[in-house]
C-alpha cells in the first residue's frame, strides 16, 4: 500500500513539473520579442516583456495598431498578452490561441517542448500551419 502511494506521488509530481517546464521567458525565432509564459488557474498565458525595437521611427512606443478591435489599437505591445488559455495534455499545451500584433490576427495554437530549452509554437490557419522555434532565456 505504501509503495502504491509513493508511486502515485511520484507520477503526480512529475506531471506537475512537466506542466511548469513551459513557464519562464522565451525568445522568439526571429529574436525580435521575448515572451513570458505563466500559469493562471491551471491555464497558460504569455505576454511580451521585451521588443528588440520597442519604439517607432518617431520614438513613440509601438502600439497594437493592427488590432481588428478599434478600441484596442492604443494598447502598448510591451506587456501585451499574446498567448491565451492553453491547457496541458499529453505532453503538449493545447486549445490555446496566439495573437500576432504585427498582422492583427489570432490563430489557434499548440505548443510542445522539444527539449527543456526549445519550445515549438504552432499556429493554425484552417488546415495550414506554421511552426516556430522559441529559445528559453535563463
Amino acid at each position: 500500500m505504501k509503495l502504491i502511494a509513493i508511486t502515485i506521488f511520484f507520477i503526480a509530481s512529475h506531471f506537475t513539473y512537466a506542466q511548469s517546464e513551459i513557464t519562464g521567458v522565451w525568445l522568439t525565432q526571429d529574436k525580435e520579442v521575448k515572451v513570458e509564459i505563466y500559469e493562471n488557474n491551471g491555464k497558460y498565458f504569455g505576454k511580451t516583456i521585451w521588443l528588440k525595437n520597442p519604439n517607432t521611427k518617431n520614438g513613440n512606443p509601438r502600439l497594437d495598431e493592427k488590432n481588428p478591435n478599434l478600441s484596442l489599437r492604443k494598447r502598448l505591445l510591451i506587456n501585451l498578452t499574446i498567448l491565451t488559455h492553453f491547457i496541458f495534455e499529453s505532453g503538449e499545451w493545447i486549445n490555446g490561441k496566439i495573437y500576432d500584433p504585427y498582422e492583427g490576427e489570432t490563430y489557434k495554437c499548440k505548443m510542445w517542448l522539444e527539449n527543456p530549452k526549445t519550445l515549438k509554437v504552432r499556429g493554425y490557419f484552417g488546415f495550414l500551419y506554421e511552426t516556430e522555434t522559441w529559445t528559453k532565456i535563463p
